[in-house]
């Protein structure tokens, strides 16, 4: 779960409707696919069998996880440079969900919920997380590029510095 020390995070309760892997990591079609992915039974699958549960849905700017509303019991943990795409599913406004890479595995899971009257909202509000995290990210990745010019710059100086020493005592003092 994430520090509420360093991140503002948000929480919603919904009920969890799966997990299934998908073929593609974005479009509408995907979360139909996995709606209906869903509704096959699957034996093998102990994620299909755990569907239509209760959870909380705590999104920061790290990430989104998921826990058992009971419990509290830590379900799945998606970082948002994971999460590829986010959506309402057309066909039925109170289903939503998102896709996401498999942090081990070159594959990607789509996890669908149902909310009464959020779907929209979440759907936003993950968007402008992922947007934020992207923008913290880029603005990290410029500091970085800064201090690496300002090291380089000052080496520059350094090595400048050294070799107008290195003159200066070569040379006999001006009276």
């Amino acid at each position: 779960m994430m520090d509420p020390e360093d991140e503002s995070e948000i929480s919603f309760s919904v009920k969890f409707l799966g997990r299934t892997e998908v073929v593609h990591p974005v479009g509408l079609q995907i979360l139909d696919d996995a709606v209906q992915s869903l509704k096959t039974p699957d034996i093998y699958s102990s994620e299909k069998a755990a569907k239509k549960s209760k959870v909380l849905l705590f999104l920061s700017l790290s990430g989104i996880d998921i826990l058992e509303n009971k419990t509290k019991f830590l379900l799945y943990s998606c970082p948002l440079s994971t999460i590829s795409f986010c959506g309402v599913l057309p066909s039925s406004p109170k289903v939503f969900g998102f896709v996401a890479k498999h942090p081990a595995a070159d594959s990607y899971h789509c996890y669908l919920f149902q909310s009464k009257n959020l779907s929209h909202v979440l759907v936003s509000v993950i968007g402008d997380a992922f947007r934020a995290s992207k923008n913290e990210e880029n603005t990290r990745g410029r500091r970085d590029l800064i201090v690496e010019a300002l090291r380089h710059k000052n080496n520059v100086l350094q090595r400048e510095n050294a070799e107008l020493k290195r003159r200066l005592a070569g040379q006999p003092e001006k009276q």
